[in-house]
C-alpha cells in the first residue's frame, strides 16, 4: 500500500500498537501526526521512527474533548485516523473500583465520540479504533475492558453509517507484545506468554507489526466499512 501524499493521525502513536502503526505508514510514505498525553513519549516514538520532515507530533489527551478539537483544528485533514489510545482496568466486579472503571471508559469510548464527532478527514479517507479480544473471550477480571470493546463494535457500525462515505472500521487484537504488558503481568509475562501461544493455532502471540498489517488493510481498502477485523492468532477459537 502506497501512502504517499497522505496524512495519517495516529492517536497513541507514542508506543506499542500506534507506535508499529506509524512505523507501517512511515515505510510507506505516509506524512505522520503522532498524538499522545506525554511530550517526552512522543519525542522518543518521533526520534525512533526518523524521517524527521514527515512526522510531526502533537500532546492531547483524548478523552478531552477541547484537545481533540484543537488537534483536528490546527493539523491538516487527515486521510485517515488510528485510534490505539487505550488506559486498561482489569479488577474483580465486587472489588470494581468505579473511578478507574471510568478511566477506561473515557480512554477507549469516550476519546472515539470525541474523534469521530471532530476528526476532519479527506473523502475516501477512514477512521480505525481499535476493539480487543476481550470483547469476545472476557478473562477474569476483564469485565470493564469487555464492555468498553463490546461498545466499540456496536459504535462502529453506527458511524459506518452517520459518517459516510468516510470509512469507519476497527482492529481487534488478540494479545500483543507491547509495554503495557509489563504491568498487566510484572515479571510473568514471558511465562504467561509462553502458555498462551501453546494455546493458538499460530503457537505465538502477536507483535505489533502483526496489527500495523491489519490497520493498512482497513486504510487501503476502499469497500471495506463498519468491520471489525480479528487480529488474534485464532484466539476466539481456543
Amino acid at each position: 500500500m502506497n501512502l504517499e501524499h497522505q496524512h495519517v493521525v495516529v492517536i497513541g502513536g507514542s508506543s506499542g500498537i500506534g507506535l508499529g502503526v506509524a512505523r507501517a505508514c512511515i515505510e510507506r510514505g505516509a506524512t505522520l501526526t503522532l498524538v499522545s498525553r506525554s511530550p517526552q513519549k512522543l519525542a522518543g516514538a518521533a526520534a525512533e521512527l526518523g524521517a524527521t520532515d514527515r512526522v510531526r507530533t502533537f500532546a492531547a489527551d483524548a478523552t478531552q474533548e477541547a484537545e481533540v478539537r484543537r488537534l483536528f483544528s490546527e493539523r491538516p485533514p487527515a486521510h485517515h485516523v488510528v485510534v490505539t489510545a487505550v488506559q486498561g482496568h482489569y479488577q474483580p466486579i465486587r472489588e470494581l473500583e468505579l473511578a478507574a472503571a471510568r478511566r477506561t471508559i473515557d480512554s477507549k469510548l469516550v476519546a472515539a465520540l470525541h474523534v469521530a464527532k471532530h476528526a476532519r478527514v479527506e473523502p475516501g479517507g477512514s477512521l480505525v479504533f481499535t476493539t480487543g479480544i476481550a470483547s469476545v473471550r472476557p478473562g477474569p477480571g476483564g469485565s470493564v475492558v469487555a464492555a468498553v470493546n463490546g461498545a466499540l463494535v456496536s459504535l462502529v457500525r453506527a458511524l459506518a453509517i452517520e459518517l459516510a462515505p468516510v470509512r469507519v472500521n476497527a482492529l481487534s487484537p488478540g494479545w500483543v507484545d507491547t509495554p503495557v504488558w509489563d504491568s498487566i503481568a510484572g515479571g510473568e509475562k514471558e511465562q504467561r506468554f509462553a502458555q498462551h501461544a501453546r494455546r493458538l493455532p499460530v503457537r505465538r502471540v502477536g507483535a505489533p507489526a502483526d496489527i500495523a498489517h491489519a490497520a493498512l488493510f482497513l486504510m487501503g481498502n476502499g469497500f471495506t466499512t463498519g468491520e471489525v477485523l480479528h487480529v488474534d492468532g485464532g484466539h476466539r477459537l481456543v
